[in-house]
Order: structure tokens, then C-alpha cells, then sequence
């Protein structure tokens, strides 16, 4: 079995940041992600300051790298819209291209990237990674960095859902049409159990994300399209701006995101990042914050304390997120709701200041 000090389990934003700067201190850890190249996933796209300021004290700028920038946000719930400034700057940019980023940053600071490689079980007491080649990895410290998908053998605990949330991602190919609705905007579509979030991307595309209940899906014959469709009546402006893009790639999906949970506990030398720490309902986001914030916080706690300093930092993290998480929960439900989602965006419409307030309340912030 081979043994490392530091070995971190996907190489998604957390992952990848803790790699940078664990290497960066010394540590030269080694990163398993299962995939091969980088590519774009069902979470991400969008970088608020946070996320942004904190790309910037690893080295890398969201500017640089030639993100969209967004410097606004548009609130649609079926035929009433609510539009503000936001109060930070912000931008798009696609996970194929932030993954890849920071994955050569890593490796240029001298970490050990393994892609390619699948996950087949996790064991949190020996810090060990089973990997489907039959192979044995094991670590003084272990990161799991593996998004909102669960490792066999450390699941997250939550708590039963009769209709959870699924996550559908797809790139759109951007008419000049399409670019000039999103042109330096954020744009959130509200209907009956769930949202969607809609901006541009670097390279032109535009980026649709949907947060829909497993019924609506279902009802659709699984086909992510014929949800689109099926909203025409209740989000009639995403109907129209799915239809006006000039094609579409490829969708892909998660299942049952547990919106709202976060953990506090942990035993020594595991560390739990991103997603796999605390998730933040989509329509706040900040979920590359969030995997930022704790690659930062964990790999500051391992290069001062160690495998011991896991728990601390689990503690510490949960304490530091649980204001925002829990306001984006809530703004979730709201917005889930009809018949509060309407009332809200006409009153959001004639009191911007308050969706600059929420917007700004639901950072995890940089620190």
C-alpha cells in the first residue's frame, strides 16, 4: 500500500486549492480525481467576490483568465421581474476552464496529480482510498474534496427527503440574442419546486443550471429538455431564453443534493471540503466559495497542527458558514413557494436595496 502525508480525494476547486497550497507549504500531497480532463459539472459558474478574492490569494485572477463579468442581478418569478445592482463584482466562468487552472497551478507548485483514477471506498479510520484498479492509498491526513457526490464508506448524513432537489446542468450556445438579455447579469428563474440560474460563460456560452424536485423531472420522462418545456407556463422568459440559444450540449446531473446540511464533526486527520463540508442552496452562489474557504482554512490548519487539526477546522468551518447557508436555505423556500415567490419579487422590484442586502448576506466571505 503506498502512503503519503497529504492525499486529497477530487480535484473540483477544493480539492485542487488545498493541493496548491499544501504543496505551496511543503507538503506535496497527492490528488485522486477520477476524471480524466477537466470538464464542466452540474455545480459552479458563477464567482462572487469572495470566490474571486479568494482565487486571487492563490495566485490566480478571475480576470486573467478572462471570466465574464457581471455586475448585476435579475429576479424573474413567471411574469414579474426584480433587477439590481449587486453589491460586489462578480463573474462567469466555466468549470472546464477553473478546474484545469487550478489543477496546473498545483502541479506547478509541485503536488501529485492522479486523474483518471476512480474512488471505489473511502475508509475514514486508516485514511485510506480504495481505488477501482485495486490499489490502496493511504495518508496521514485524508481530504475529501469529492463534491456533492458520496464516497461509499463516508456518506454524509441527511435526513429523509420525499421529493429531493436535482441538480441538471447544460451549456448553451449563445445567440447574439441570448448575449444581450445576459449581458453583465445574473439571472435567477423562480417556479414551483425549483429555480434555475442562467449567465455567460469566458468563452461566449451560456451556462443554465436548474434546481428542480425528482417529480419534475420525472414527470418529464427524465428528459431535462421537456422540464424546460414544461415551465413555459411558470417561467416564461427561461422557456424563451432555452429557445432562443443556438444549441446545446450535453446535460448532466446529480442527485439528491442535500440543500442546507453541513457538518461539524470529524475525526483527526479527515478533512472535509467544499460540498462535502456544507452545501449552500444554488440560487446563493457561493458553493466555489465555499469550496475555496475550506481549502483554505483546512490547509492552513494541517500545515500548522497536522492531522490533528481536523477537528478544529471542521468546527470552525460549520461556525464560519452557518449564517449564510441558512439564510440561503430559507431564500430557497421562499423562492420554491409561489405563492411567496410572486409577492417577493414585487416587493424586491420596488426595494432593490433589499436583494443587494440578501446578495451580500449570503457570502461566506474571504477570510
Amino acid at each position: 500500500m503506498r502512503r503519503t502525508p497529504a492525499l486529497i480525494a477530487g480535484g473540483g476547486p477544493a480539492g485542487a486549492a488545498t493541493a496548491i497550497l499544501l504543496a505551496h507549504g511543503g507538503a506535496m500531497p497527492v490528488l485522486i480525481e477520477r476524471h480524466a480532463e477537466p470538464q464542466d459539472v452540474v455545480c459552479g459558474g458563477f464567482l462572487a467576490a469572495d470566490a474571486i478574492a479568494m482565487l486571487a490569494r492563490i495566485g490566480l485572477h478571475a480576470a486573467a483568465l478572462g471570466a465574464h463579468p457581471i455586475h448585476r442581478a435579475r429576479i424573474v418569478a413567471g411574469r414579474r421581474v426584480a433587477e439590481s445592482a449587486l453589491p460586489f463584482a462578480a463573474a462567469g466562468l466555466s468549470r472546464t476552464r477553473l478546474d484545469a487552472v487550478l489543477l496546473e497551478a498545483a502541479i506547478e507548485q509541485g503536488a501529485t496529480i492522479e486523474r483518471g483514477l476512480a474512488i471505489r471506498r473511502v475508509d475514514p479510520e486508516t485514511r485510506c482510498l480504495h481505488l477501482a484498479d485495486g490499489a490502496t492509498i493511504g495518508a496521514e491526513a485524508l481530504f475529501l474534496a469529492t463534491g456533492k457526490h458520496d464516497l461509499r464508506g463516508a456518506p454524509r448524513a441527511t435526513l429523509p427527503d420525499a421529493d429531493p432537489a436535482l441538480g441538471l446542468r447544460v451549456r448553451l450556445d449563445a445567440t447574439p440574442e441570448l448575449r444581450a438579455g445576459l449581458e453583465g447579469t445574473i439571472e435567477l428563474h423562480l417556479f414551483r419546486g425549483g429555480y434555475a440560474g442562467l449567465l455567460l460563460q469566458e468563452d461566449g456560452s451560456a451556462n443554465l443550471c436548474l434546481s428542480v424536485a425528482q417529480s419534475r423531472l420525472k414527470a418529464a420522462d427524465g428528459q431535462p429538455a421537456a422540464v424546460i418545456e414544461a415551465l413555459a407556463r411558470e417561467a416564461p422568459l427561461l422557456a424563451r431564453r432555452f429557445a432562443s440559444a443556438a444549441g446545446a450540449g450535453p446535460w448532466s446531473s446529480v442527485a439528491r443534493i442535500p440543500y442546507g446540511w453541513q457538518t461539524a464533526r470529524t475525526e483527526p486527520g479527515l478533512f472535509r471540503l467544499g460540498d462535502q463540508a456544507a452545501v449552500i442552496a444554488s440560487l446563493a452562489g457561493d458553493g466555489i466559495a465555499i469550496a475555496l474557504a475550506s481549502a483554505l482554512r483546512a490547509a492552513y490548519g494541517f500545515l500548522r497542527e497536522g492531522a490533528a487539526g481536523a477537528p478544529a477546522f471542521q468546527t470552525g468551518f460549520a461556525r464560519h458558514a452557518r449564517r449564510p447557508i441558512g439564510l440561503a436555505n430559507l431564500l430557497r423556500h421562499w423562492g420554491e413557494t409561489p405563492w411567496i415567490a410572486g409577492p417577493l419579487i414585487g416587493l424586491l422590484s420596488h426595494t432593490p436595496g433589499l436583494m443587494r442586502q440578501a446578495a451580500a448576506m449570503t457570502r461566506v466571505g474571504a477570510d
